[in-house]
Parts: structure tokens; C-alpha cells; sequence
């Protein structure tokens, strides 16, 4: 029995007794969840093309919105593995930008004059600057449309943006809306919608793609937590995710996932596969773990190689994890450790990202364990909580 199947077999009252009752069921339900998720929004295909169409999204190039991706957190980091999809199947721009620097610099983001498409991305719906910069582009900015993703019909955002012509929500199943402190399955059935979305038009021909990767997410979670409960215990005590394109994204989601659930006491970043050398290299150290999220596409594959090669040769981490779903065999002498599902090869690299941050999910929950923590409530001080609701809000001109 792998070890997230033994978590979820635990009986009621020492799932509770250890925080164990929310985090592992909801990691394991995603490819499932998944599935769901990709029916909900073919249901409503129709009504989010004629949306896209009136925000300007297929129409001609000079009068295609600006489309910005808001969110804080894990739903910042669904923006920044989103954006390059979105940008290749829309041909406009399209940015990550944070809702806390929107909050702090509104005016530096809507230029007078310009059509924009906002994407809101939020859990819970409620969080305090999600849903301040919201209402007020929804009062002071009529050039910008509103397109909401959240797994809470009841947040602050989704009452916001009912009944207005330019605005449409779009509700995933209840399942999804994490009662763990972490976003886990929200994390990734929110990024799935978000890739759905891309595809508006043709989802028939992408839900081929949401059935592969839901297959090799079943594959690959007993293999991905059994080697994350191996490493969980191997005494680690800093981690480093690296990645390339929306891999970079999941990189850094995967860094955060790890932080949250151990309240820190594993310490991890992020960087892009060429920007480790940039200075961050230097936080690496012999009590590291080191995980690449390998790329599929050659080129990109290919540096990916030559940083887990140098990485090795200069002895700056515990351990190398390589995680891929092309060609896995040839990784063997590159990490010491190769993780992949069986027969993914299909998957391209800008649809990876709900698949990788698994690893990091298990990662996090076990080594949450590891430190006597409770995975569903990590933050025994009070720190962090699910839902950042307690943010003043400051008015004035900016």
C-alpha cells in the first residue's frame, strides 16, 4: 500500500486527531475532480465563447484586450502557468499580475483608453485584496471586462460580478473548494478550467488531453508519494524547484506548497531553470533538495539537463529528483531520482503543470508530518489561514 492510501485508510478519529482529514483525500480526488471539471465547462461552452467574443478575444488583433491574470498566492501561480497558453491560443497579451501589487498600484495597471479582460482567480472568492481591487474595477473602470474562476458559488467576488453584462463566473464543482489550509485540488482544477478556456471553441478535441492527464495522474500519484514520503524522512532542510515556461510556474507554486505545509521549517524557493545561476544558486547547500520540472521540448530539455548535471558536479544538493513525462529513462544517470507516470509522453509542457505540483503536494504533506504538524492547520502560530480576509483596505488615489 503506498503511503497517501494508507493516510486515507486511517480511521476517522486519528485522521482527525492528526489533521489527516481534508489534505490527503483532497489531493487524491484530482484526477477525478478533474473529470468534473472539464464537464462543467463544456456544459457552458456556448455561453463562455459568446463572452470571449464580446470581450474582443477573436476579433481583430488590434482589438483584442489586454488580459491580466489576478490573483495572490497559489492563485497568483495558477496565473503564471497559465499565461503562456493563453497567449499562443488567444494571440493578445496576457500578464500574471499579482491582486496585492494591484491593490497597491491600481492606476500603473489600467491605462485610459485601453479594452482589458480580467481573469480573477480565488478559492474562497473572499480574500481581501481579490475582492478590493474587483469592486473597484468593477466601479471605476468600464473598459474592463470580468471573467471570474473560484470553487465558493458564496464568495464576496462571485455576488460581485452577478447580474452585470460584463461579467461572467464560472463556479467549479463544491468538491474542489479545499477545506485544507493549502490549495491543492482548487489549485489544479482551477488551472484545468483556465486551460479550458484556452481552448473555447474546441474543448471536444482538448478533453482528450484532460482523460490523459487525469490517467497519468492515477499513475503517478503512488509513485509520487512514495518518494515523497522517502524524502520527507531523508532530513532535508531546504528545497529548490526549478522549471522553464509554464513549468517555472508550477516550480514556484511548488515551493509555496512545501513552505505552507511545514510552517517553514523547510525553507524553499523557486527559480527558472536559467535564472538559478543568477545569484539564487547560492542558497543551495548539501542539506538541499533539489527537484527540476524537466521539460518535454528539446531545446528547453536540454538546459534542463546541463543545470541538474552542474548541480551534481558541484555537490550543492542532498539529492536531484527529476520529474517528467517524456523519455524518463534517459534521466536515469542525470538525478537520483526520476519521477514520471507511465505513457505521458503525449502531454505538452503548457498543460504539465496540474500534473507536476502533485509531487510538491505530497512533499509538503508528508514532511508537514514529519515535523508533528497537523497538514490541515500547519500554521500552529496563527501565521498563515486559508483565507487572507483580514487586509485594510487603504482608499485614495493610486
Amino acid at each position: 500500500m503506498d503511503p497517501l492510501t494508507a493516510l486515507l485508510n486511517l480511521p476517522a478519529a486519528k485522521k482527525a486527531e492528526g489533521g489527516l482529514e481534508y489534505t490527503p483525500r483532497e489531493i487524491a480526488q484530482q484526477p477525478e475532480t478533474w473529470l468534473r471539471t472539464c464537464a462543467l465547462l463544456r456544459q457552458r461552452e456556448a455561453e463562455i465563447e459568446d463572452f470571449l467574443a464580446r470581450c474582443g478575444i477573436h476579433g481583430p488583433a488590434a482589438d483584442r484586450p489586454v488580459v491580466l491574470l489576478v490573483g495572490a498566492g497559489s492563485s497568483d501561480y495558477i496565473g503564471r502557468c497559465l499565461y503562456h497558453l493563453l497567449r499562443s491560443r488567444w494571440l493578445c497579451e496576457v500578464f500574471p499580475v499579482a491582486s496585492t501589487g494591484l491593490l497597491t498600484d491600481f492606476s500603473g495597471f489600467v491605462l485610459p483608453g485601453r479594452r482589458y479582460l480580467w481573469i480573477s482567480i480565488s478559492r474562497s472568492g473572499d480574500s481581501s485584496e481579490g475582492v478590493a481591487v474587483l469592486e473597484r474595477a468593477l466601479a471605476e473602470c468600464p473598459q474592463v471586462s470580468h471573467l471570474l474562476l473560484s470553487c465558493n458559488a458564496a464568495g464576496r467576488m462571485t455576488r460581485a460580478t452577478e447580474g452585470s453584462a460584463n461579467c461572467l463566473a464560472i463556479v467549479l464543482d463544491e468538491s474542489t473548494n479545499d477545506r485544507g489550509l493549502a490549495m491543492t485540488s482548487s489549485f489544479s482544477n482551477i488551472l484545468l478550467a483556465g486551460q479550458l478556456l484556452a481552448h473555447a471553441g474546441d474543448m471536444a478535441e482538448f478533453e482528450t488531453t484532460v482523460n490523459v492527464l487525469a490517467r497519468a495522474a492515477e499513475d503517478f500519484l503512488p509513485r509520487a508519494a512514495a518518494l515523497a514520503s522517502d524524502l520527507a524522512h531523508s532530513g532535508f532542510s531546504r528545497a529548490c524547484f526549478v522549471g522553464s515556461g509554464a513549468l517555472a510556474g508550477a516550480a514556484t507554486e511548488s515551493a509555496l506548497k512545501l513552505l505552507e505545509l511545514t510552517a517553514g521549517n523547510v525553507q524553499a524557493m523557486a527559480q527558472s531553470t536559467l535564472g538559478l545561476r543568477h545569484g539564487p544558486m547560492a542558497a543551495l547547500d548539501p542539506g538541499t533538495l533539489f527537484v527540476c520540472f524537466v521539460s518535454s521540448q528539446p531545446r528547453r530539455r536540454n538546459y534542463d539537463l546541463d543545470l541538474l548535471r552542474e548541480i551534481g558536479r558541484k555537490g550543492l544538493a542532498r539529492r536531484r529528483v527529476a520529474v517528467a513525462t517524456a523519455d524518463p529513462e534517459a534521466l536515469r544517470g542525470e538525478a537520483e531520482y526520476v519521477l514520471a507516470p507511465a505513457a505521458a509522453q503525449s502531454i505538452p509542457d503548457s498543460c504539465r503543470p496540474v500534473l507536476d505540483v502533485i509531487f510538491a503536494q505530497l512533499l509538503g504533506l508528508f514532511s508537514s508530518m514529519r515535523f508533528g504538524l497537523k497538514p490541515d492547520l500547519p500554521s500552529p502560530n496563527g501565521a498563515i489561514s486559508r483565507v487572507v480576509d483580514n487586509v485594510g483596505i487603504h482608499y485614495g488615489n493610486s
